[in-house]
């Protein structure tokens, strides 16, 4: 996919889900107000958080895009897992905060001054839950479809607000039954989900900027590709790692030791191209050449 076809759909997502969170924090919010309801109040507030991470995956995926120059001959693919980074610290002081404030109240256990959330608070958890879903299934759509780190990041905010949503939708049923802490206990479990997504967002950001292999599938997949060519006797060395959304791959092959340097040097160009062919994520290839032993 072209760089301009890339920042496109992910801008089109992102303004998409912007409109739609901005609806949502101001609907829970409101309810939440209305309805006596801190676990919907908390469920805004990570709803508004939503609004931040995705500008901050239009920026990180803006930059990432830019093609290389001389400063970074090997591109700018990294700075987008340092927008999945910066979106799950966002998220983990969301959820944190949300957890201070339910552990709060919980330890005070003045239970019986809790006011009991009102039938508005429950309508807008029932709204949350299905409109961040169908936005977490939306975006992971097209995070994969242009395989983008950042937004997959960003839709699974989404899922965690849907998450979040159903934690609140339990919490305020049973305040309405006649549990008014279970409105902060709800609250208290959506920390949990929250800080569990945060983790997930960051090591996976982690994994790509700190050159991770790839998994073994995947490098077996190529050692495939690489035994398909009949003049290769073997593989003497195989090396990935995981750069941003692309991936690098380095090589050695045994081949005939009487070949001259120039049938030695149109194998390896063989190798390249059908790695390169069979393996789009594969942005850059060095093979290197050994005499069979």
């Amino acid at each position: 996919m072209e760089t301009s076809d890339f920042q496109k759909v992910a801008n089109k997502v992102s303004f998409i889900t912007i409109i739609g969170n901005i609806v949502l924090s101001l609907l829970k919010l409101f309810a939440g107000i209305i309805a006596h309801s801190n676990a919907m109040i908390s469920d805004a507030i990570h709803s508004a958080s939503d609004v931040f991470s995705t500008f901050v995956v239009i920026i990180g995926i803006k930059v990432s895009s830019k093609s290389a120059d001389k400063e970074h001959p090997y591109g700018h693919e990294r700075l987008e897992c340092e927008a999945a980074i910066i979106l799950s610290l966002v998220l983990f002081i969301t959820g944190l905060g949300i957890g201070l404030e339910a552990l709060n109240n919980i330890m005070q256990g003045e239970y019986n001054n809790l006011q009991v959330p009102g039938m508005l608070a429950l309508i807008a958890a029932i709204i949350s839950i299905v409109s961040k879903e169908g936005m977490y299934w939306y975006t992971r759509h097209y995070a994969k479809k242009i395989d983008s780190s950042a937004l997959m990041a960003d839709a699974w905010h989404h899922r965690s607000d849907a998450i979040s949503s159903i934690g609140a939708l339990i919490g305020i049923a049973g305040a309405r039954l006649g549990f008014p802490i279970m409105d902060s206990i709800a609250s208290l479990v959506i920390f949990v989900f929250i800080v569990k997504a945060a983790y997930s967002i960051f090591k996976d950001a982690m994994d790509k900027m700190v050159d991770h292999s790839c998994d073994g599938d995947t490098e077996n997949a190529i050692r495939a590709c690489v035994r398909k060519n009949k003049n290769v006797r073997g593989i003497d060395l195989l090396q990935t790692r995981i750069f941003g959304n692309k991936i690098y791959v380095d090589i050695e092959i045994a081949l005939d030791g009487t070949m001259t340097l120039q049938q030695a040097h149109n194998i390896a160009e063989e190798v390249h191209d059908e790695i390169e062919n069979d393996f789009p994520k594969v942005k850059h290839i060095m093979v290197h050449v050994n005499p069979e032993k």
